[in-house]
């Protein structure tokens, strides 16, 4: 089986270690923090969608591929979209969407334009970093499996969310996705 470019390799193994650190990150919130989890039945689902990320495009490249550098900007823009939405959120942020039971909406950083900047982050990124060294089926492919999983994911954690009449006014009117949309 031909290799991957190592231009490739080391960006995929670059975005899978700050995903394991993000992951460190994650747990020590949620053993502070607590709280209900959105959509349990498919986090397996999603932790398969993220390996996937992190491997099946690396079958895909074929050797001697260059970058695509446009999808390279697409990619370290929403690197640094999700950086900024778990710094804004500080420890109310978690890979499983726990929503605390004593939530302060958070209503700064991208969050002051819409609800859901981390997963247009996370959306970015499963189109990015396999169309980055040209891997369109599995970018095609792992935003189906994306795309159903946050769709029961968003919309359990907005019933949770809802629950809180704080965040139902903070957020009343704000897009989900894009500003000024929906």
């Amino acid at each position: 089986m031909p290799r991957p470019p190592t231009w490739y390799v080391v960006v995929v193994a670059a975005s899978a270690a700050l995903r394991l650190r993000e992951l460190a990150i994650s747990r020590a919130h949620e053993r502070a923090t607590g709280g209900v989890p959105s959509a349990p039945s498919t986090y397996p689902l999603m932790v398969a969608a993220h390996v996937g990320l992190h491997t099946l495009p690396l079958l895909e490249v074929p050797p001697g591929r260059r970058p695509d550098w446009r999808w390279a900007a697409v990619l370290a823009g929403a690197v640094g979209l999700r950086a900024w939405c778990i710094r804004t959120l500080g420890r109310q942020w978690n890979v499983k969407a726990l929503v605390p039971r004593d939530l302060v909406p958070v209503a700064k950083g991208p969050y002051r334009y819409i609800r859901h900047p981390n997963y247009v982050a996370v959306i970015l990124e499963f189109l990015a970093l396999p169309l980055v060294g040209g891997a369109g089926v599995s970018a095609g492919l792992l935003s189906v499996v994306n795309a159903y999983v946050l769709y029961d994911r968003i919309r359990a954690e907005e019933a949770l969310l809802d629950e809180s009449s704080a965040y139902r006014k903070v957020f009343a009117g704000k897009a989900r996705f894009v500003p000024g949309v929906f």
